[in-house]
């Protein structure tokens, strides 16, 4: 399956939150039903790209970038790669890259989190170039070391209720929510395996997650 077939899968399972965000999906399969370059940097006006929401493993800090060309605190993510094969993992590629976190130490959760459509117009030739997000939330282990890239000016840790920019609080909020979400699911899962089978574990549904 290539990238493009990926990102229409991908996007076609994936079920929106509310009203808003079902209006981007719609708009992001529009785009690449007519577009077979729509995953490339190439495209034009708009092009699918992919980032990811780094947490850390208590779920207090966010793991953000200050982008050389904005002048901004960001998620990492960027456009994707001819060698990408999926979504989620072009996301991988490029948090692992930004980050600089061992691959065993970064878990990425392979479904959404949210779409979210910009204005880029530092993004090459082109005055209405947008960029399609698809952002997806990671979770680095205790033991992870970022370190900076070239591709950013400086790269920390931001509490979540201390955010340098006030337009990535939804997004950190919606990311927070589905850790809820997966721990209570895991608990509820062991809960029930305990019951069964005299004490038996099971993983939290964050690092299961099925699409």
């Amino acid at each position: 399956m290539s990238l493009h077939a990926d990102a229409l899968t991908t996007l076609r399972d994936w079920e929106a939150p509310d009203d808003e965000q079902e209006a981007l999906r719609r708009r992001y399969l529009t785009h690449l039903e007519r577009h077979p370059d729509g995953m490339l940097r190439a495209g034009r006006p708009d092009h699918v790209t992919a980032s990811t929401l780094v947490l850390d493993a208590a779920g207090t800090s966010v793991l953000l970038t200050l982008h050389a060309k904005s002048g901004r605190w960001f998620q990492v993510g960027g456009h994707t790669e001819p060698e990408d094969a999926t979504l989620a993992g072009a996301a991988l590629r490029e948090a692992l890259e930004e980050t600089g976190i061992a691959r065993a130490d970064l878990a990425l959760d392979p479904v959404p989190l949210l779409l979210d459509a910009h204005h880029v117009p530092f993004c090459g030739p082109g005055e209405n170039v947008h960029h399609l997000d698809v952002m997806f939330v990671a979770h680095a282990a205790a033991s992870a070391a970022p370190s900076i890239s070239e591709e950013s000016l400086d790269l920390a840790w931001w509490p979540v209720d201390g955010l340098p920019d006030a337009e990535l609080a939804p997004f950190v909020a919606r990311a927070l929510a589905r850790r809820r979400h997966a721990g209570q699911a895991g608990s509820a899962s062991g809960a029930a395996g305990s019951s069964s089978d005299g004490g038996g574990s099971s993983r939290a549904a964050a690092d299961q997650p099925s699409r």
